[in-house]
């Protein structure tokens, strides 16, 4: 007797891989490979999730009600028209199980984040690879890709892994391109790493256009990964599609009273964007010394470069030489980037040491 059979799509799937987080036989090793906030957490937000969890046997507001009304008082939105879930990754899938199914089709760039494809075929849609520009969206390439199946498309803005960023302009584009059926979801997972500005567009797109949800998380700039808390905004009838079927109690209290105060915590925000800033582009022009050795950092706007080893080098050596010599990075066969490496953005000494064994590692190539 044989047991229950899952569908066919569901065993196809391959399980999201998160970034190693143990060095070579489990030494103490510096985290690269996670796009984690280098500085960690607001000292406020860390107090406030102490302070919360005295209340463990009483189940959290399941609406999320003082997080969304910080959230909406923060960017100029309403309240009701914002979702809160386990992460931004929860309302990737949500978008996906209320808007898609089978014979339907999601969209998204080549190199997009990996939940994105894992989104698809959980609800049995066929997911759908545009072709990318030089690791960048390719809006010309999304529009051509769009059917009469299409029924979302992620659009990872700015992208990860390889840290691009999609004009404003392109992204009305691809909107205006669309049909009004099919829901386009703008993922600013690192939209606090933007310049001035920047971030605030696509919210600004979404407050009318029936067909657009902006989805945002805490798990980078706020330091809050480990509380795994996210949020989104749309049209209401779009972000009451979601809480028909995201799971109750979603976030947890003292993940709520974090949040807050992350939000409140300006200070730590902006410290966290200037220090990335700095060390971002400390650790691009190192790597475009190395250019004679084929190493090319993609342009980012996010916490991480994307290394592309393209000479004597190859990205799998660096990453093993890089591991051996206590630094763990992303390496992303699965997802077509195997001459490729992710590095986070760390702290100051960790930015200088993981350059300064990438020029290590290269000098020993050639």
């Amino acid at each position: 007797m044989t047991g229950p059979t899952p569908k066919p799509w569901i065993a196809a799937m391959t399980p999201y891989a998160p970034g190693r987080s143990k060095g070579a036989s489990d030494a103490p090793a510096v985290k690269l490979s996670s796009n984690e906030n280098p500085l960690g957490t607001s000292e406020n937000a860390a107090q406030a999730l102490a302070g919360a969890r005295g209340s463990l046997a009483r189940y959290p507001d399941p609406a999320s009600t003082a997080l969304r009304e910080a959230i909406a008082a923060l960017n100029g939105i309403a309240a009701e028209r914002i979702i809160c879930g386990t992460g931004s990754d929860e309302i990737l899938h949500l978008s996906a199980g209320a808007y898609a199914a089978q014979g339907d089709e999601i969209l998204y760039v080549r190199y997009g984040f990996s939940v994105y494809p894992l989104a698809a075929r959980r609800v049995g849609a066929t997911p759908v690879e545009a072709p990318d520009r030089d690791y960048a969206t390719d809006v010309d390439a999304l529009a051509a890709a769009l059917t009469a199946r299409t029924r979302v498309v992620f659009l990872a803005n700015p992208n990860n892994p390889t840290g691009t960023y999609t004009p404003m302009a392109e992204v009305r584009r691809l909107h205006a391109a669309m049909p009004g059926d099919c829901l386009l979801v703008i993922d600013q997972a690192y939209a606090e790493y933007l310049p001035d500005g920047e971030a605030e567009a696509p919210l600004a797109l979404a407050r009318n256009a029936r067909n657009i949800l902006v989805t945002r998380t805490f798990s980078k700039i706020y330091g809050l990964a480990a509380e795994r808390i996210g949020w989104g905004y749309g049209p209401a009838p779009v972000i009451d599609a979601l809480n028909r079927i995201r799971a109750p109690f979603n976030v947890t209290t003292a993940g709520q009273a974090a949040a807050i105060a992350a939000l409140e915590d300006r200070d730590f925000v902006e410290t966290s964007r200037a220090h990335n800033r700095e060390w971002r582009r400390w650790l691009a022009e190192r790597i475009a010394a190395l250019g004679n050795a084929g190493l090319r950092a993609i342009p980012s706007e996010a916490n991480f470069l994307l290394i592309l080893f393209e000479g004597a080098l190859t990205a799998e050596a660096a990453y093993e030489g890089l591991l051996a010599r206590g630094y763990i990075t992303r390496w992303l066969p699965g997802q077509g980037l195997a001459h490729g490496l992710r590095i986070t953005i760390g702290t100051e000494a960790e930015t200088r040491g993981v350059a300064a064994a990438l020029e290590e590692l290269v000098a020993g190539a050639l």
